[in-house]
Parts: structure tokens; sequence; C-alpha cells
């Protein structure tokens, strides 16, 4: 990265499954200057619930226009979530709407996919409930909508479209197709035989590298958002790998980064692939070098926002004093909130002894669950080193200090909300962020050990 050009700031379009954003950030130091967000809704009409592209577009393209003069930026990075690809017709222009990955498809096509897809020992992408298979919505699509996708000429992943509208340069990118698609063989470094099964080779756009800068803002985009002179724009990165990448040019491995936001994406660099398990949601992602990670994962950010809004209002100091009772009256919650999906997907969830509990005592439960939850996913990749903690999560004290004492190795929280925007920023060649990071060392908290053997035991 050190051969690239020096940029004074960046704008990075940071789109996730619950909010999009974009962000100004510093080059020399990483910080945020300037942000603006938006819900990233998901329209039910037409052929199937699809993303608001269009509503999505008129957000980023107002918000560059006012970071265009104030305060500035020089080059454009991309980040979005992953499971999601778009398909182009001949002019550019989308063929299909971007399917949402939460859509369920008829049984008869899910069926028929279960005998397409390639074994976990050739992608490591395990199963995927709904379309969190990429491959499995390429399918649906192709068999559901036939006259439809013979309009498509091209696939590319999700942030490369976002860089395709900007700069008109096509192009497909490994952390996306890493991403749980089915569609990459990630030992190998190329694409998957369902590429093949599935008949879309030809379709797949050139391969780039994440640190590619794919070509300027189109002219008439550029002048009518005010741009002086050529902007680049890079070509773009899955964001839990976006939230990855400022710890891989930084630590040395083994180490382990939990990204939280709607997904909880937990990466332990320096392990290796062969003791996945796919039933339980573990997996190899593809890092921006395009190395192949050992991960897991479970929809903690969603689980948090639904059990948040049934608990009700509770100070976070409330419920780190709620704690020593919550672990002693055994109240605790079983997965799953969030049901197909984490290290214990067939379970349903329940709370035991909490009749009469508090809102701070659920809510110390709550994070009881969440930090035994990671560490089930830790666990299930050989995490090693210490765990790194980074997004909403890393605000949360009890839930760290619980996830230290459970796994026995320190937790660093990283500060800020900004973890995606600054990893896709690094893209560009600026030097990763320094900031504050807290660190929580294991501490014996009573009664913890006996409280996760009830845990485990409660859901046998």
């Amino acid at each position: 990265m050190t051969d690239k050009p020096t940029y004074s700031r960046i704008a990075v379009l940071d789109i996730g499954k619950t909010n999009a954003k974009v962000v100004v950030l510093d080059g020399s130091t990483g910080a945020e200057i300037a942000a603006v967000k938006t819900p990233n809704t998901v329209i039910r009409d037409g052929i199937y619930p699809h993303y608001d592209i269009e509503a999505l577009w008129a957000f980023t393209l107002g918000a560059l226009k006012n970071f265009a003069q104030q305060p500035g930026f020089d080059a454009i990075s991309i980040t979005t979530h992953g499971a999601s690809a778009a398909l182009l017709d001949a002019k550019g222009d989308l063929a299909m709407p971007v399917l949402d990955y939460e859509h369920a498809y008829p049984q008869e096509i899910v069926d028929a996919y279960a005998q397409l897809r390639p074994p976990f020992e050739e992608t490591f992408s395990p199963h995927q409930a709904m379309g969190l298979n990429v491959g499995a919505q390429l399918h649906y699509q192709k068999t559901a909508f036939a006259d439809d996708f013979a309009r498509v000429a091209a696939i590319v992943t999700y942030p490369q479209y976002w860089a395709a509208r900007l700069t008109g340069v096509l192009s497909n990118e490994v952390t996306s197709l890493g991403c749980h698609t089915d569609l990459w063989n990630p030992r190998d470094g190329r694409y998957s035989s369902l590429v093949d099964t599935l008949g879309i080779r030809d379709l797949m756009a050139p391969i780039r590298s994440a640190f590619d800068a794919l070509g300027p803002v189109l002219p008439e985009i550029a002048d009518s958002i005010g741009l002086k002179g050529n902007v680049p724009v890079y070509c773009g990165i899955h964001d839990s790998n976006a939230s990855l990448l400022p710890h891989l040019v930084s630590r040395p491995a083994p180490f382990c980064v939990v990204s939280t936001g709607t997904w909880v994406i937990n990466f332990g660099v320096g392990g290796d692939l062969e003791h996945l398990d796919p039933r339980r949601d573990a997996l190899a992602n593809v890092d921006a070098y395009g190395r192949a990670v050992p991960s897991s994962r479970f929809m903690g950010g969603r689980e948090f926002e639904i059990l948040s809004a049934e608990i009700g209002p509770a100070s976070p100091d409330d419920a780190s004093a709620a704690l020593a009772a919550v672990i002693s009256k055994g109240l605790m919650l079983l997965p799953n909130i969030a049901p197909g999906s984490g290290p214990f997907p067939g379970k349903a969830a329940r709370w035991i002894n909490a009749e009469d509990a508090s809102a701070a005592e659920r809510y110390a439960g709550m994070c009881c669950y969440l930090a035994l939850m990671n560490e089930a996913c830790l666990e299930l990749i050989g995490a090693g080193g210490p765990t790194i903690v980074e997004g909403p999560f890393s605000l949360n004290d009890t839930y760290l200090t619980i996830l230290a004492a459970l796994t026995g190795r320190p937790v660093i929280a990283v500060p800020g909300s900004t973890g995606t925007s600054q990893g896709a920023a690094l893209l560009t060649g600026v030097k990763p962020p320094t900031g504050a990071e807290r660190q929580f060392v294991p501490l014996e908290i009573p009664g913890l050990a006996a409280y996760r053997r009830a845990w485990y035991a409660a859901m046998a």
C-alpha cells in the first residue's frame, strides 16, 4: 500500500444491512470528520423483496455533493454487507432487483439447490437459510424468473455494484465472493464448480483486488455533485473484512477479531480450516489479500435489537450491578432469538428463572447470553491470542467483561463506530488509525463457570 497516492480525506460509502452511511475520514489519522446515515429499507412489492437501490443512490449522491463542498474529499472507497449480488443488463443497469437475502424461497427451489451446491470441503461455505448463500439467490432468480434472468449480461458483488455506478467499471472481489456464497474455492483461490453448474461463469465480472482504483468518478456524476478533478474510486470490500483489515496490517497472529453489527462475525487470524463445522455456522471467509480465514458467526446485533426492545430501558451501570444476582439465580436466556444460524441453529429461545426479573437483570442476562454465544463461536474456530471487539458491542462493558472471563484471554475493545469505514479507507493506502483501546483482562467472576455449565445443560 506504500506506493499509492496520498489522500487528504477519503469518502466511504458504507452500506450495512440495517443502515447505510457516507463517512469522510482524515487520511492521516483515520478519524471521522463527517458522517450521515439513512435506514436501509427493503421494498416488499415487485417480483421479490429487494433493497431500495435508487433511494440508496440518491442518498449517496446527496451526501457526496454536500461533502464535496465541506469538508471535501479526494478519494472514494466502498464497503457493504455480504450475501448480495447485482445482476446487470447489457447497458449496465439492473436487470433484476437486488434481492433481500432474508427472503425465503419455495421449498421445491430450496430442495433443488441443495442438490446442486458444492460440498463444504470445496467452498467452506455452510448451507444457510433463506438467501444467505448467494449461489442460492442466483439459482432462485434463474429458476423462478427465467425471462428476467435471460436479460442478465453481468453479475457483480455488492460493493462492486456501487463502484460500477460511480465509475462504469464492472468487477468482482474476493472478500464478497468468499463470504459464504458457495461460489468460491478459498483453498485454491478460484471460482467453485457452482459457477459452471449454474451456467454463469461467462456472466461473472472480472476479479479485481479490493485495493485497486477502478477509475475516476464518471464525468457526469462528478459534475452533478461538484467534484473538482479526477477523484478515484476504489474497488471496495465486504464490511466484516473491512473491520478485519486494520488489524491484519498492525497485529501479529494469532488473534481474533469480533466484528459486531447486525451480525457478529468472528475471524480466527492465524488459524486453519481443518476442524470447521458447517452445521454450526463455522466457515471460511476470505481476507482482502485473498487468504482464507476461519470464521464463525451469529446474528448478535439483530438479537440485541430485539431483546432490548422487549426488555425496555435499563442502564449499563444497573445491568453490571445486577450481574452477580443473575448468575446466582441462574437467570439465563437460551438460543436462538434469530433462528437458523449461529452455533446452535436448531434451538428455540427461552428464558430460565426470569420470572419477576427486573429490566436490569434481564439486560445482564442478555449480556451473558451474547458472551456465551460469542465464546462458542470462538471455540469453533480454535481462536487464540487476544480478542479484539469492534463495532457497537465494544461499548458494552458487561458483555466484554464476561467474554474475557469465559475465554480466559484478554479482550480489547476498539472504540468508535466506524471500523468498517476505516477499513475501507485503508484500501486507498492511508495508514491504519490509532486510537485509545480499552483492555479487559480475564477476571474471576464468582459462579460463572457453573452458570456456563448450566446453560449448556439446559440446551441438551
